[in-house]
């Protein structure tokens, strides 16, 4: 085959967002991407890690039905794909095999309605929030495909993290790795898969076409963020992070060229800022979106206080739903300052939500009254301030039931981690936006926010946090300094380092003793509290199992 006509080779990768189980708008994705690439003349078409089922489906592909499903989909999808003779479409999907009764991780190659190749994933993940073992059997078959004299080697996700499946190819004679990707979103992780690629297939003198799920799926957030990287180590083209599309390469000589790219959806908010703040709003949003959406909602509802977390959150909905569908509910008591008042009904008025205000003080009577023969005799403690906050839980689901809203929750990963939270509380709600998200990002974001327009009241951002339970009370009454406190977490949560370690570091004893006691009690919070999307390298929920009854200090 001469040069030429392997310039003429062109190949597509489309980053979707797949919804776990509805195999009917999943097809719809996978054809539309289809369409687009047969216009453009594509030779092939790359799609995500299991993006007919969705991911993860965890014990829904045990049943019989979601695989049958599933199956009907799948010849419904190559029937369509007749239409389509002249390109292959590789998709990710589970197969089941009846003969040996399990399950793989696989990648399909169809060609005019045809099967043409089949490989299953070979390393499983089971880590962090993947525990792929439990239902998946490892491949031992490498596949290649020959696409007008240009060899392709297929790879799902965790593959391409070995060396051996690289070596394997290399042998093979493959020029391309095609991986397919459900992977998802954290600080680093687009650095951390570009390193991988480069040491683990660039350094063998391959180019790799890496195309990644986008999307919210309950914890997980994908970014796509999807590229091909040459041979060279050069990236040759990439995608946006948080919006389906669809990327063009051509083939020139022997490296991949950037055609062009496709928005399959609208452009997410400040998509031109390539800033990590960007990345974690832009994935912030995609995910409660998408958990919105994929649960059958259309609205929210939060508690905002006038502090800089529901501002936060409620900044983030905005961005995510629209102002036509965030409802925001300001309960003050007599300890809520007035500025907290004030700078609650400006940043609703200025987002243009809707925005009731309801006095607690007449309930929190109430409770008093009811309590007060059983409580005679005894001061006012935490008891108290809790009520309070169960008082305004109860409020925000009654709204939630009354309007058919979701309730966003406003609790940070910092306050989660040592308790600062009341359970039945300020924790009611389906989805906790920043349950991953420190106290000290949250600034962050809400400082990074408002210098694309400002959304969140100045005060708010610079007035010292209060949780506004009590006369005078401001966080730093129970915690240490958020700097200190978000930088013990993280050596605790994030590198698993004990207390000692930690002090060795040169923190505190008192306080990294303190952070470690609270870590430890509150687990049983943790546990009852909303699910939130993971964006550190570990975050509560799937990603932490501690069990709640045990005398092992951190």
């Amino acid at each position: 085959m001469n040069t030429k006509d392997k310039d003429s080779l062109i190949i597509s990768y489309a980053q979707l967002n797949a919804t776990v189980g509805d195999f009917k708008k999943n097809k719809k994705r996978i054809l539309d991407a289809v369409h687009q690439a047969s216009n453009r003349h594509a030779k092939v078409l790359l799609l995500p890690e299991l993006m007919l089922s969705g991911y993860p489906t965890e014990d829904l592909m045990l049943r019989t039905d979601f695989i049958k499903n599933q199956s009907l989909a799948l010849n419904e999808l190559k029937t369509a794909l007749t239409q389509y003779p002249d390109i292959y479409v590789i998709l990710g999907l589970i197969d089941f095999d009846e003969s040996r009764q399990c399950y793989y991780n696989t990648a399909v190659c169809i060609k005019n309605g045809e099967l043409v190749a089949t490989y299953y994933k070979h390393e499983l993940p089971n880590y962090a929030v993947f525990d792929e073992k439990r239902y998946f059997t490892p491949g031992q078959t490498p596949c290649v495909l020959e696409i007008d004299g240009h060899k392709f080697g297929i790879a799902i996700c965790e593959d391409i993290w070995f060396e051996h499946i690289a070596q394997t190819y290399e042998k093979l004679g493959v020029e391309t790795i095609l991986s397919l990707n459900a992977s998802p979103f954290t600080y680093s992780k687009v650095s951390e898969r570009l390193a991988v690629i480069q040491k683990n297939i660039v350094s063998r003198g391959l180019n790799c076409v890496y195309v990644n799920m986008v999307g919210g799926q309950d914890e997980l957030v994908f970014d796509g963020s999807s590229m091909v990287v040459n041979a060279d180590g050069v990236i040759a083209d990439e995608l946006p992070d948080c919006q389906e599309s669809i990327g063009f390469v051509s083939l020139n000589g022997t490296k991949w060229s950037a055609k062009t790219c496709i928005p399959l959806e609208q452009e997410p908010v400040l998509a031109h800022d390539k800033s990590i703040e960007a990345r974690i709003w832009r994935c912030l949003c995609m995910a409660t979106r998408d958990y919105v959406h994929k649960t059958g909602f259309k609205d929210i509802v939060l508690g905002l206080s006038g502090g800089i977390d529901s501002a936060v959150v409620l900044a983030i909905a905005h961005d995510a739903l629209g102002s036509e569908h965030c409802r925001a509910v300001m309960m003050p008591s007599r300890y809520t300052a007035d500025i907290s008042l004030l700078d609650a009904a400006k940043m609703a008025k200025d987002l243009n939500v809707t925005y009731h205000e309801i006095e607690i003080a007449p309930m929190m009577q109430s409770f008093a009254s009811a309590l007060s023969p059983i409580f005679a005799g005894l001061k006012e403690d935490t008891t108290e301030e809790n009520l309070q906050a169960r008082i305004r839980g109860n409020l925000l689901m009654a709204l939630s039931n009354k309007f058919g809203s979701l309730v966003l929750t406003t609790g940070n990963k910092s306050e989660l981690a040592t308790g600062y939270c009341t359970l039945y509380g300020d924790m009611v709600g389906a989805y906790a936006v920043i349950k991953d998200v420190y106290k000290t990002l949250v600034y962050d974001l809400a400082k990074w926010r408002n210098q694309h327009s400002p959304v969140i009241p100045e005060r708010i951002i610079t007035r010292p946090p209060s949780a506004e339970l009590r006369d005078n009370q401001v966080d730093q009454d129970s915690l240490p300094e958020y700097d200190v406190l978000d930088a013990i977490l993280r050596y605790m949560v994030e590198k698993n380092e004990s207390s000692s370690e930690i002090i060795a570091r040169g923190f505190k004893q008192e306080e990294v003793l303190k952070v470690a006691r609270l870590l430890k009690i509150n687990e049983y919070k943790r546990r009852q509290g909303a699910i939130g999307p993971k964006i550190t390298s570990r975050a509560f929920g799937r990603d932490w199992r501690y069990p709640i009854a045990q005398s092992y200090y951190f």
